[in-house]
C-alpha cells in the first residue's frame, strides 16, 4: 500500500465527514464546511480548520488562497479513500476470513471483491462496530 494509501485508509469519522463536504461541493472554505457539519456536528470553525491543517499536511486535502482565505480541496477521490479504507479493512483479516461464494479472496495487493465478498466481509466483522455500508459500494 504506498503511503497516500495508507494515509487515506486511517480517517477519524470527522475526516470524512469533511472530505465527504469537499467531494460533494468541490472546494469550499473552513467556514463553508462549519456550516456544512454544523447541525450533524456543532463543531467550532476553528474545531474544522485545525483537521484541515492536519489533512494537508498528510496529503489528504490542499488549498488555495482566495480573497485572503483558504479553499480547500479534496487531494484524494472519494472511490480511493474507499478502496483504501477496505484494503485496510480486509488486510487486517485473515485470508480465509473472507471468501466470496466463489473462493476468491479479497485483501492486499491483486485480490479482489467478488460480489457476494462484501457480505462476507460484514460477517466476518466483530457486531459492535460494523464499517459505513457506502465504504463496500463501488
Amino acid at each position: 500500500m504506498t503511503q497516500m494509501n495508507s494515509e487515506a485508509s486511517q480517517l477519524t469519522d470527522l475526516q470524512l465527514a469533511i472530505l465527504k463536504v469537499l467531494w460533494t461541493r468541490g472546494s469550499a472554505s473552513a467556514t463553508d464546511i462549519t456550516e456544512a457539519l454544523r447541525e450533524e456536528r456543532g463543531l467550532a470553525q476553528q474545531t474544522i480548520a485545525t483537521v484541515l491543517s492536519r489533512l494537508e499536511r498528510r496529503g489528504i486535502v490542499k488549498h488555495e488562497t482566495r480573497q485572503r482565505q483558504y479553499i480547500y480541496m479534496p487531494s484524494v477521490s472519494e472511490p480511493e479513500v474507499r478502496r483504501s479504507m477496505l484494503a485496510e479493512l480486509t488486510d487486517r483479516l485473515p485470508d480465509h476470513a473472507v471468501r466470496s461464494h466463489d473462493g476468491a479472496l479479497v485483501g492486499s495487493s491483486g485480490r479482489s471483491l467478488a460480489p457476494y465478498g462484501a457480505h462476507c466481509l460484514i460477517r466476518a466483522l466483530p457486531a459492535t462496530t460494523p464499517p459505513p455500508l457506502e465504504w463496500l459500494v463501488p
